[in-house]
């Protein structure tokens, strides 16, 4: 068999939300966290998707309820293979939505997004990582430009992904560009370790306790998923993807808030989510906690048809 320089595989961003956690599926990568991934056969496979769904099936099997394409990543030197000399690995990334009913199989497990992104996560007001290590870092690699142009081009991109310094809010959808500036300006510990192998330095790298790191580029992956589902929380109803068929509007307000990672006003969301029609009482409670039953409330799938554009909307990360 001939020898290819390219070399396919299939990669997915399994999301679920448990306990008001945003959770996604890892495996262990060679001893870091990585996300599934497995090759692309095309004997095998029919298609793209129906091998990133046998994938899912062999290493956790889970039934997945909502699934997109989300990307293909094929950046150079992305893996130790391609480094070592071997062919450029191009990942056809899947996010898909589902739900923690089983345990996966042996070998994956669910852990919570925001270990691996906690600048994400502004549910109790913005995250004291961000003043304590992310700003002073980033404060400092502006300064360390070559040229005023530089220097001024460094620093519209902090504004523009994280803020001024100590600014009170973010635009939530921007995970990819917040993740890729961190990277460039060397504060994660990927960027590090991508810049040792490469110039042929094995030394272990230190660590910046800035998240979790990931196998190869899978956090980027992550962060690449969080803004589209962030991002289509606006105008596609995917959060219901989360539920079960019966829910209560707090629920569904703490599952919007774990993906946004912010607090929601919590009648305005009623409100909103009311006015749109997106959900219709079925006339039962539920008891929770020690307070009055809650009313049970389904999503009315048929709005799909009513509506072009469906959903809650765009987020924006808030602090205290």
């Amino acid at each position: 068999m001939k020898k290819t320089d390219i070399f396919v595989d299939l990669l997915g961003v399994i999301v679920a939300v448990t306990d008001e956690i945003p959770r996604v599926l890892v495996v262990d990568g060679d001893g870091e966290m990585a996300l599934p991934n497995g090759p692309f056969s095309p004997r095998d496979h029919a298609s793209l998707e129906d091998g990133f769904r046998q994938l899912i099936e062999a290493q956790a099997g889970l039934d997945l309820y909502y699934i997109e394409q989300l990307y293909t990543f094929g950046n150079r030197f992305r893996t130790v293979d391609e480094i070592d000399g071997g062919p450029r690995t191009l990942s056809v990334a899947y996010v898909a939505l589902t739900r923690e009913d089983e345990m996966p199989l042996e070998g994956t497990r669910w852990a919570d997004w925001y270990e691996f992104l906690p600048w994400e996560d502004w549910r109790k007001g913005r995250p004291d990582i961000l003043d304590s290590l992310i700003a002073p870092r980033l404060a400092n690699w502006c300064s360390q430009a070559r040229s005023q142009t530089t220097r001024r081009n460094r620093e519209e991109r902090v504004n523009v992904t994280f803020g001024i310094s100590g600014t009170a809010e973010m635009d939530a959808v921007l995970t990819l560009e917040r993740l890729e500036l961190l990277y460039d300006a060397g504060v994660m510990t990927e960027s590090q370790r991508d810049r040792r192998a490469i110039d042929g330095e094995f030394a272990a790298p230190r660590s910046d306790d800035n998240g979790v790191p990931m196998l190869s580029d899978h956090r980027r992956i992550l962060a690449t998923a969080l803004g589209r589902i962030r991002g289509k929380l606006a105008y596609r109803p995917v959060v219901f993807e989360l539920l079960p068929g019966e829910f209560t509007l707090l629920h569904l307000q703490k599952v919007a808030e774990a993906l946004s990672g912010t607090q929601l006003h919590k009648q305005n969301f009623r409100r909103l989510v009311m006015n749109a029609n997106l959900v219709e009482a079925i006339g039962r409670t539920t008891a929770v906690g020690r307070g009055r039953p809650a009313e049970l409330f389904r999503f009315r799938r048929e709005v799909l048809g009513e509506k072009l554009t469906v959903g809650l909307s765009r987020p924006t990360l808030r602090g205290d």
